[in-house]
């Protein structure tokens, strides 16, 4: 084959490990990555990973270990992605009506840095089933790291937690409530009545104990708050503190109870959007798996 003879299996990988990047780069009702300029920094950094795992194949091959050191060079610029996308992100929380939250946060940011790692894997295997085999092999490789890709990225969704059923916002005097959860406190009549006009109320019942620990947490709780926002837009404005979407506990039941005030009134909508929340990484506890350890133990 000469001296290019790695030249069309590097190509490949490249352009594999590319397109997957690109598949994985959803902007989606969150907006974000943000169109134009947000999106070409992923990609170009999505090419370089795809690049750096594509040569690491012919250089194992060539016996020429040293080249496989860039990696340690990549896993730092893959830290300063992630540590670039928690500072913008916290950057731009403090104008947002209804914020992220740094649980949130840190979760987009350590998802994108994984996404590059993802992408290094899916070319070093493409690449490598190419050289040892054939370019149809190559092609079954990048399929199924797609898919394997698809299926680490997706995680777990706020659905396979929870039920959720709507209750509509009732006040027992000042005491503002959804179904038997308070939620705040409002004393003035006016503000009373443009609450339970706007306002929407939702039950979410976890369904073990794990779901009602992690839907405890306040990360958790924020990222219900701002994606259904985001999604239905919000009903305040700067210096309206009674008008802040809140999701309170019972903590006897560990039933959260989410209030908000969109733009669009829409409880099917709101429903399948709060389902559809991601459960965030940092936030997800499993205190059943540690209690078993603990009995078997004893």
């Amino acid at each position: 084959m000469g001296h290019n003879e790695f030249l069309y299996p590097i190509i490949f990988g490249v352009v594999t490990g590319t397109i997957i990047r690109i598949l994985m780069l959803k902007t989606d009702y969150r907006q974000y990555p943000p169109h134009l300029h947000g999106r070409i920094i992923h990609l170009a950094l999505g090419f370089i990973a795809a690049g750096l795992g594509t040569i690491m194949v012919p250089s194992i091959l060539k016996e020429e270990y040293t080249a496989i050191t860039f990696l340690t060079l990549a896993a730092s610029q893959f830290r300063d992605v992630r540590n670039m996308e928690r500072t913008t992100l916290q950057q731009l929380d403090t104008f947002e009506l209804v914020g992220r939250g740094n649980t949130y946060i840190e979760g987009i940011a350590v998802a994108f840095e994984g996404r590059n790692y993802l992408v290094i894997l899916s070319s070093f295997f493409t690449t490598g089933f190419y050289i040892v085999f054939n370019i149809w092999a190559g092609l079954i490789c990048a399929i199924v790291c797609f898919f394997i890709c698809r299926k680490l990225m997706a995680g777990n969704r706020l659905k396979d937690l929870v039920d959720i059923e709507y209750s509509a916002p009732r006040f027992e005097g000042p005491g503002l409530y959804v179904g038997d959860i308070y939620i705040m406190n409002i004393g003035l009549p006016d503000r009373q009545k443009e609450i339970l006009e706007n306002g929407m109320g939702f039950i979410l019942k976890p369904k073990n104990f794990n779901a009602s620990i992690t839907i405890a947490n306040l990360g958790q709780r924020q990222a219900i708050l701002y994606d259904v926002s985001v999604a239905l837009g919000v009903y305040r404005d700067s210096g309206t503190p009674a008008l802040v979407p809140l999701a309170k506990r019972n903590l006897k039941t560990g039933t959260l109870g989410v209030f908000i005030l969109p733009q669009t009134k829409d409880i099917d909508k709101a429903i399948q959007i709060l389902a559809n929340v991601p459960a965030l990484e940092n936030a997800i506890r499993i205190p059943s798996k540690t209690l078993s350890q603990e009995r078997q133990e004893s």
